[in-house]
């Protein structure tokens, strides 16, 4: 999804913020501990080169995995030792799930624009989207 992010992030710079709420699913074992990783990185300003590299590898996600992209992204790795087994870090991502569960969350990744479910996650039906958003914007 990361290609359609920038996409559209492009087309919209002024107008589009793109917003990352967590939702690992328990049916994989390695996706809490891969999304507490992420905001670790973020806190180093690491979040986006992690997340990429998260999914580039999610077929081999284990421990080791983790600590070896945080390593080749050359974070602190004591600060990210303990950002990841941070009560903070881990209230954010449990909100981000219970928040995803009340919309009707079910699976990654969900996209939503203005509160609305988008179903066709092309770059034409994303844009078309957005443009009938900011149109209601430039009426009122």
């Amino acid at each position: 999804m990361e290609p359609l992010f920038r996409q559209v992030l492009e087309k919209y710079p002024d107008d589009v913020k793109l917003v990352v709420k967590h939702f690992p699913l328990k049916s994989h074992q390695m996706a809490l501990k891969a999304a507490l990783a992420a905001m670790a990185a973020k806190n180093q300003g690491k979040f986006w080169e992690f997340h990429s590299k998260l999914f580039e590898n999610f077929r081999s996600l284990s421990d080791q995995k983790i600590e070896e992209i945080a390593k080749e992204l050359n974070l602190d790795m004591q600060k990210f030792s303990s950002d990841q087994n941070s009560t903070a870090l881990k209230t954010i991502i449990f909100r981000d799930i219970q928040n995803g569960q009340t919309v009707g969350v079910r699976g990654t990744p969900t996209l939503f624009i203005n509160g609305k479910r988008v179903k066709s996650r092309s770059f034409q039906n994303i844009s078309s989207l957005i443009e009938k958003e900011l149109a209601k914007t430039k009426t009122r």
